[in-house]
C-alpha cells in the first residue's frame, strides 16, 4: 500500500495531518532530549558525590564501637545506598562501562579500607554490591544502586498541552489557507450551464483576493461568450428563415412532383437543424425557468396521452405518488427527446418511474438495436450519431440527446444511457427530490 493511499482525501486533512505528525515527532524528540539530559546529570551526580558519601559513612562505621554499628545502619542509609554488617557478596563482575566506572570511583573513594569483592547481583542488574573490611577486620557489604531521575508528571502534561495548542494552531492555519480553495471549488462546481453561480467575495489575503477576482472575471467572460454564441445562432436562424421560405415557395411552383418532394424534405431538414441548433445553444446558455412543485404523475400521464393521440404507443409503468420540486418544461423537453429517440429506433417504448433513496428515477426503455458500449457517452455530445448517415430519417441532427443532457445538467439531474440485457436501450434520468 502506497503512502498516497494512506493519506486522507482532502488537502485540508493532508496538510493538517502532516503538521500534527511533525509537531508530535518534535515533542517526542524534546522529551527524549530531556530524558537523556536527566541520565547524564544522574551519572555526573553519582560519579561526583555518591562515592564520597559512601566513604564518609564507612568511616563513621569504622569509628563506632562494634556494638553500636547496628543501630547506625538506618541513619546512614540513603535512597541509593545502604550498608549491611557481615554477609557475603554473590554475583558477577560489572560488565557495562558505566557500572565499571561507578565501581572504580567507589573503590577509589573507600581507600584505605580493603575492598574484597565487587559484584553485580542477578536482580537488579543496575545494583553494585561491594564487600569491604573495616580496620578491625569486620566485613561490611555496601549495596549501591543507580537511582534514576524520572521526569515529573507535570512535564508530560505540559508537553501534551503544548502539542494540543500547536495542533489547534496548525488546524486553524491550514483551515485559513484551504477555505478559499474550498469556496473556489464550490463556485466552480456551481458554474453550470445557466452560469448563475454567485461571485466570490474579493477580499482577504492578497493571493486569495486575486484568485477570486480572476475567477469572477473568467465567469463573466464565459457568460459573455455563451450569450454571444446564442445571439449569433439566433441571428443565423432568423436570416435563414427568409431564404428557406423563398425556396419553399419556389418548390411549390415546380412541375416535377418527385423533385418537389425531395426539395421539400431537404428544406424541412434544414429548418429542423436550425431550430434544434438554436435550442441547443439556449440550453448551453442555461434556462431561466424556476423550479416549482408539480404533480409528476399527471405530467407523465399527459405526455403518454399525447403520444397515443398521435398514434404512437408509449407504456407508462410505476407511480411517483407525491409532488416533486423540478423545472416542468425542462423535464418535459428531456423526456420528449428521449421518447422520440426511442420511438425512432424501437417499436416498443416504456416509460418507467420509481423512487430510490430519495431520488426519482425515470427510465425510457426501448427494444431497438441499442448503442455500442464505447459510444454510450459520445452520443450525448452534439451532432454525434452512431451511424454516419446525414439522412434525417435515420441519423437525425444529432442534437436530441445532447439537448436532453444539457437540460438535465441545468436542473441538477443526471442522464445515463445503458444497453439492456434483454436488448434495447435504457435512458435513465435521475432527479434528487430533495433539491430544487
Amino acid at each position: 500500500m502506497t503512502i498516497r493511499r494512506l493519506l486522507p482525501g482532502t488537502l485540508f486533512s493532508r496538510v493538517t495531518l502532516i503538521i500534527v505528525i511533525g509537531l508530535t515527532i518534535a515533542q517526542l524528540l524534546t522529551f527524549a532530549a530531556i530524558r537523556y539530559e536527566r541520565g547524564v546529570a544522574m551519572r555526573e551526580l553519582m560519579m561526583n558525590g555518591i562515592e564520597r558519601d559512601i566513604a564518609s559513612s564507612v568511616a563513621i562505621l569504622d569509628r563506632l564501637p562494634a556494638a553500636e554499628r547496628e543501630g547506625w545502619l538506618n541513619r546512614l542509609e540513603r535512597r541509593n545506598y545502604r550498608f549491611e554488617l557481615g554477609g557475603n557478596v554473590q554475583g558477577f563482575a560489572p560488565e557495562s562501562s558505566s557500572l565499571q566506572e561507578f565501581a572504580a570511583a567507589i573503590v577509589q573513594a573507600l581507600h584505605p579500607f580493603e575492598v574484597v569483592k565487587v559484584a553485580v547481583p542477578a536482580d537488579p542488574a543496575e545494583e553494585l554490591q561491594i564487600l569491604l573490611r573495616l580496620s578491625d577486620g569486620s566485613p561490611v557489604v555496601v549495596d549501591a544502586k543507580r537511582v534514576g531521575m524520572p521526569v515529573s508528571n507535570w512535564v508530560m502534561w505540559v508537553l501534551a498541552v503544548q502539542l494540543a495548542v500547536l495542533a489547534f494552531c496548525a488546524w486553524l492555519a491550514v483551515r485559513l489557507v484551504t477555505r478559499p480553495l474550498a469556496r473556489l471549488a464550490a463556485a466552480a462546481d456551481g458554474l453550470g450551464p445557466d452560469l448563475t453561480a454567485r461571485e466570490l467575495v474579493e477580499h482577504g489575503p492578497t493571493e486569495v483576493a486575486h484568485a477570486a477576482r480572476a475567477f469572477n472575471a473568467m465567469q463573466r467572460r464565459i457568460a459573455g461568450y455563451m450569450a454571444e454564441r446564442v445571439e449569433i445562432l439566433a441571428a443565423i436562424s432568423h436570416d435563414l428563415q427568409t431564404p428557406i421560405t423563398r425556396m419553399r415557395l419556389r418548390t411549390e411552383l415546380m412541375d416535377n412532383e418527385q423533385d418537389q418532394l425531395k426539395f421539400r424534405q431537404d428544406l424541412d431538414a434544414m429548418h429542423a437543424l436550425v431550430r434544434e441548433g438554436v435550442t441547443y445553444a439556449r440550453t448551453l446558455h442555461g434556462t431561466k425557468e424556476p423550479a416549482c412543485r408539480i404533480d409528476a404523475d399527471a405530467l407523465l400521464e399527459s405526455m403518454v396521452a399525447d403520444y397515443e393521440d398521435s398514434g404512437q404507443t408509449v407504456v407508462l409503468e410505476g407511480r411517483i405518488g407525491a409532488p416533486i420540486m423540478t423545472r416542468p418544461n425542462a423535464l418535459r423537453r428531456i423526456l420528449t427527446n428521449l421518447i422520440d429517440n426511442a420511438l425512432k429506433f424501437g417499436s416498443e417504448v416504456c416509460l418507467r418511474t420509481r423512487i430510490e433513496s430519495g431520488r426519482l428515477m425515470i427510465s425510457v426503455l426501448d427494444n431497438g438495436p441499442g448503442i455500442p458500449a464505447d459510444q454510450l457517452d459520445a452520443v450525448l455530445k452534439p451532432f454525434y450519431r452512431v451511424e454516419g448517415s446525414r439522412n434525417r430519417g435515420t441519423g437525425g441532427t444529432g442534437l436530441g440527446l445532447a439537448i436532453a443532457q444539457q437540460l438535465a445538467t441545468a436542473m441538477s439531474a443526471e442522464l445515463k444511457l445503458r444497453n439492456r440485457d434483454e436488448g434495447g436501450l435504457e435512458a435513465r434520468l435521475t432527479i434528487d427530490t430533495n433539491r430544487p
